[in-house]
């Protein structure tokens, strides 16, 4: 029997990295897992990974920065699975930029992908958590909105937005909890296709970046991500809402 039987999560960008690791964890633990991200390709290849371990995994092409396809994304859940428990709002388009070159465009499509979507989807889910007797949102943060001096440079527009979901999230938290639904943030330092790329273009600072851990490495994201998520969306984890929860290995508060 495991810890999340019965219950349906979206995963948002669940077709690679964090997203999928988390998807991974979900599923293994017994949630009805829907990814969605924007490309088919993706999703159906991060889908057959799931169903070969036994998962049951529904995919959604969706754009988070679209309200409809938002909306689309959750009727299709639940017409396909009955029901709604949880979301997590993991997708988001990573803007790294000085203030004086970002774009509008760009800045809108980090806050459309982000804070945006994540209000969307709380609004949207909402009645369905509802109407089951309550939910859980994990919503994603970053450590960028903890960094201080030079490295916070090129980070300003990428953790406003991460600040904005975490203040979502606590509101939500406060006004959703009457209705049994409960709403996380989680700050993870994971490996990922992005970090990977950093990884081979520049080599040093990335060593340094692993130094600021104790553990000297980044998290697996289904290992240390994913079942820490699968376990905060339990009822194990029912008493937990409004909170900020480190999933970075120390990187962030030891440094």
């Amino acid at each position: 029997m495991g810890k999340l039987d019965g219950k349906v999560a979206i995963v948002t960008g669940g077709s690679q990295g964090l997203g999928l690791g988390i998807a991974h964890a979900l599923a293994a633990d017994g949630a009805a897992v829907v990814l969605a991200a924007r490309t088919a390709s993706k999703l159906e290849a991060a889908a057959a990974e799931i169903t070969a371990r036994g998962g049951r995994v529904l995919t959604v092409v969706c754009d988070v920065r679209d309200r409809e396809q938002i909306a689309a994304c959750v009727e299709t859940t639940v017409e396909h699975f009955g029901q709604l428990d949880i979301v997590v709002n993991n997708a988001q388009i990573q803007v790294i930029s000085s203030l004086l070159d970002v774009t509008d465009d760009q800045v809108m499509d980090a806050f459309g992908s982000g804070a945006l979507a994540t209000l969307r989807f709380m609004q949207l889910a909402h009645p369905h958590m509802k109407a089951v007797g309550g939910g859980t949102f994990i919503n994603v943060g970053s450590g960028s909105q903890l960094m201080h001096g030079k490295d916070i440079t090129r980070y300003g527009v990428y953790a406003g937005v991460k600040d904005m979901i975490t203040a979502l999230s606590r509101t939500a938290a406060m006004e959703l909890g009457g209705d049994g639904i409960r709403s996380l943030t989680i700050s993870p330092a994971a490996m990922s296709p992005g970090l990977e790329r950093y990884q081979q273009h520049a080599p040093e600072r990335y060593a340094e970046s692993l130094a600021r851990s104790p553990f000297g490495r980044y998290g697996d994201p289904e290992v240390d991500i994913g079942r820490a998520v699968a376990w905060l969306c339990s009822d194990e984890a029912s008493y937990i809402t409004g909170s900020t929860i480190m999933l970075d290995g120390g990187r962030y508060y030891l440094h």
